[in-house]
This record gives structure tokens, sequence and C-alpha cells, in this order.
């Protein structure tokens, strides 16, 4: 039956055709044509932003890290870190709903300061959706995955073999289509929510119950014990970087406003609601992780803390089904990282600011998804976890480059918010921080110079660092090779922020 404006579903699809009309006017006075599909509502936008974040992913794997420094009590630094995130979230909402482009942090810089600075925080954001998945697949899902059907010493070579077809499997679902990387995602919310909340809360309650004996009380959740014994400052920096490696990912929603029904309002509380949410919810379950501890000497040891507690409390078939959640939110990572990444090369392929950009921005019409991005960077992506195969450590070397990146890219995106701030004030949008703006700038600018300063000096991040070097260089060739020069005649670049307003 077709519907008319006074039928409640007639007036949705009429007030959705009219918001896919202004965000798709605003890509037209960017200097493009629409191409992409636009599919994705508020929930979709918030589960790519709140699986991206991955409280489950971020926990099981970095909750070790935090004991090692700082002990049980590291679990305080996560609210810390997640104000601090807020309020980069508060940047990345402003900015998402002025500037609601593909390609996200480098249509914000190239648009606010020039094509040069946006083609170095573009290639900064390709490089951060490229190290950490393979690592993740490589040095944690593979093994998991293995682990649930009782392979428990695989060889490194299945390992790799199981790790590759984790890999590919997100970029097929993004070829298929968006909706159906859409649904992963929306899956993906409920999957974190029982895999980190659910369990935190079920190990809280039988500690409660005293279903076994648990030889630390409340106050377990103040003990400072460390087995690296470093200063004090040192330590509880560290220890910082248990919610630094986890509450990242975020500005990714951003990437798919091309995508985005009314990005203009869906982009800022996406964004926001996934950190605040996040954060919260991954309070909860670090109290009943930490709570349910039955030896801190135990925990402490290498390998996945959270194991050796699930594993104290839980049967070894609900442990099982733990580690099968993680496996999936671990999944869920690698179908928005696919998506957002190729939305990224198409984003920069569309401005000719990469090799074989005229291939690169092509959109399969019938999917209405760049696919050759996906193919492209499906391969490199296999290359990166390749070399970090062939590294002495390849999660210190991958995830390490993996957590500064973003901190990277949100100390440049911020300076140039500071650069055009009145400018941006003036476009139209859901979200704006006002008076609070530069408060909110100074900031976040200090502290993601400490956070980068974290994860960059220490000597287990050196490894990484290199990581970070060797993507600096290969842009900078490229940009002294060809890019420079396409930009000298005019033939690659974008049109300044102004060219947006109405």
């Amino acid at each position: 039956m077709a519907s008319t404006t006074g039928d409640p579903a007639g007036t949705a699809t009429v007030s959705e055709a009219a918001d896919v009309a202004e965000a798709e006017a605003i890509v037209e006075r960017a200097g493009y044509q629409p191409e992409l599909r636009r599919s994705l509502k508020f929930f979709s936008m918030f589960a790519i932003a709140f699986s991206i974040i991955s409280i489950t992913t971020g926990i099981f794997l970095n909750y070790g890290f935090g004991l090692s420094y700082w002990g049980p009590a590291s679990i305080w630094t996560w609210p810390i870190v997640g104000v601090g995130n807020l309020m980069i979230a508060f940047v990345v909402a402003e900015l998402g709903t002025r500037i609601p482009l593909a390609g996200y942090a480098y249509q914000w810089s190239a648009r606010l300061v020039n094509s040069t600075y946006g083609w170095f925080v573009g290639f900064a954001g390709l490089l951060y959706m490229a190290v950490g998945g393979g690592a993740i697949m490589l040095g944690v899902a593979s093994p998991l995955l293995l682990s649930e059907f009782n392979v428990n010493s695989p060889s490194p070579r299945l390992v790799l073999s199981v790790a590759i077809i984790l890999m590919l499997l997100p970029t097929m679902i993004n070829i298929i289509s968006m909706q159906v990387a859409a649904r992963v995602n929306n899956i993906a919310v409920f999957t974190e929510i029982i895999g980190t909340v659910v369990f935190g809360i079920l190990l809280l309650v039988l500690w409660g119950l005293q279903t076994k004996p648990a030889p630390y009380g409340v106050s377990i959740l103040t003990n400072t014990t460390s087995v690296y014994h470093n200063p004090t400052w040192y330590a509880f920096a560290l220890a910082g970087l248990l919610g630094a490696f986890t509450l990242v990912g975020f500005e990714l929603a951003a990437d798919m406003s091309e995508d985005a029904v009314n990005p203009v309002r869906s982009v800022p509380r996406g964004v926001i609601w996934a950190v605040v949410l996040s954060a919260v919810l991954g309070m909860i379950a670090l109290i009943g992780f930490t709570l349910a501890i039955p030896s801190i000497k135990a925990v402490e040891q290498p390998g996945l803390p959270l194991l050796v507690i699930a594993g104290y409390w839980l049967p070894s078939w609900l442990v099982k089904v733990f580690i099968a959640f993680v496996i999936f939110s671990m999944f869920a990572i690698l179908v928005v990282g696919a998506g957002a990444q190729a939305r990224l090369c198409y984003s920069l392929a569309r401005d000719n600011m990469l090799p074989f950009s005229k291939h690169l921005r092509k959109v399969n019409q019938r999917s209405q998804t760049p696919i050759i991005g996906l193919l492209v960077f499906g391969v490199i992506d296999l290359g990166v976890m390749w070399y970090g195969y062939l590294q002495a450590s390849a999660f210190a070397t991958l995830v390490g480059a993996t957590a500064i990146i973003p901190y990277i890219i949100y100390f440049l995106i911020t300076v140039a918010y500071a650069v055009k701030r009145r400018t941006t004030d003036t476009i139209p949008g859901a979200f704006t921080l006002g008076r609070w703006a530069w408060p909110v700038i100074i900031f976040v600018l200090v502290y993601t110079l400490v956070i980068m300063a974290s994860l960059a000096l220490p000597a287990p991040f050196h490894s990484a660092d290199r990581v970070i070097g060797y993507g600096a260089g290969l842009a900078l060739l490229w940009y002294v090779g060809a890019l420079f020069w396409r930009l000298r005649r005019g033939t690659a670049g974008v049109k300044p922020v102004d060219e947006l307003l109405e």
C-alpha cells in the first residue's frame, strides 16, 4: 500500500528523504557527486563507533598491561582516560556535524588547513586502519578460535592461515554491501555488552556469593602491586594505557558520513554516546573482573589474565562462550575497519591524492561500495600482518602502532579545528561546543601530547615507533615524488571549508 504524508510510515519516509537530500546537498557543495548508498540510521552509526571501540577486545587484550605496571588499582585510570577521550569526542562531533564527508580526518584537515596537511593526516588514518587488525587476528583471535576447537598448541603456520581467513571475511562482507556490514556491527553492540558487562557482573555475583575461596576483599581495588617496580609517575602513566589503548576509534563513524541517512545528527550523537557508554560499561566490567581475581601472582604472569579469572570461577563450557563473544567482537572491529578504510581511500582518491586514484575512486553501481579500494587495502592489510608475523613480537609492534596513531590524528585535527574555529562555527550543525570550544581545544592538545609521549617514549613501544617512522617516510616519499606536483597544478586537493557554507 502506498503511504501518504498523513501516515506515520509515510511521514518517516518523507522525513528520511529530506534528510538524505540535505546530506547530499552538502556533498555537492563540497564538489562531489553523491555515489554511496545512504542507508545507515542513528543506531547503525552508534554501533560503528561502539563496536570499533570494542571494550570487550580492549579490556581482554590490555587488562594485563595495567596490572603489570600499577596492579589491580590500574582500573581507576580508566575513567580518567574516559573523560579525556570524551573531550576528543566533542571535537570529532563538532567537525563531523559540520563537514559530514567520507574521509573524516583527511577532509577536515585538508579543508581547514590545506591539502598538504590533509594528506599526511589522511595517510595516518590509512596506516591506523592497516596495522591493528592484523595484529589482533594473528596474536589473539586466531589462537583463541583454534582453542575453541581444542587446538591448544597450534603451529605458527596454522595460526597464520586462520588469521588470513579472518582478515579476508570482513572485506568480503563489505563488498557484498554496507548494509550487511552494518548488521554485523549492530549485533556487535549486544555481544560487546554480554561479553564484557554481563560476564563482569556474573563474576561479581559469584565473588559476592563466595561460591569459591576469594583471598581478597574490596581492598584489592586499591592494590597498587607492580611487578616492574618502576617510578610511580611512569607506572601510573603506563597503567593509564589500559583505557588509552581501548577508548579510541569512535571517529570512524564520521568516516561513514556519506553512507548515513542523516549524518549531521547521527554522527555527533553516535560518537558521544559510544564513548560515554563504553567508559561506563567498561568500568562496571573492570570492577567485576578485578574483585574476582583469584591470585594477583597468577594474573600478573604473561598471557591473558581474564582467562585465568574466568577459568577459576566458571565452568569450562561457559569460558568457551566468553571466548566466543571476545572473538566475535574482534571480528566486528575488522568489519568496521575494512569499511572505514575503503571510505577513506575513496575520499582521498576522488581528490586524486593517491596513486591510481582513477581506479580507487570507482564505486560499484550495484552495491554502491568502493570495491577496488576494499580489495587493494585488503591485500595491503594482509601484507602488514605478514610483516608483523616476521617480527619477534608482532603484537607489541602492530598493536603499539595502532594505539599511538589515533592520538596523532586527534592532535592534528584539533590543531586544524583551532585554526578555523570561527569558520566552522558559521556552518550549520546539530552539535556545537559554543563558548566551551577553546577550553576543550586546549585540553585536547595537551592531553593528546601526554598520551603520545606515554605511547612513544617507553622502551616497550620502540618497535611500534619504527612502524610509524616507516609510514611517515612512505607518505613523504609519495608527496615529494608526485603529490606535490599534482597539488601545484591544481589536479588534486580539496576546496576550502568556506565552500560548504550555504
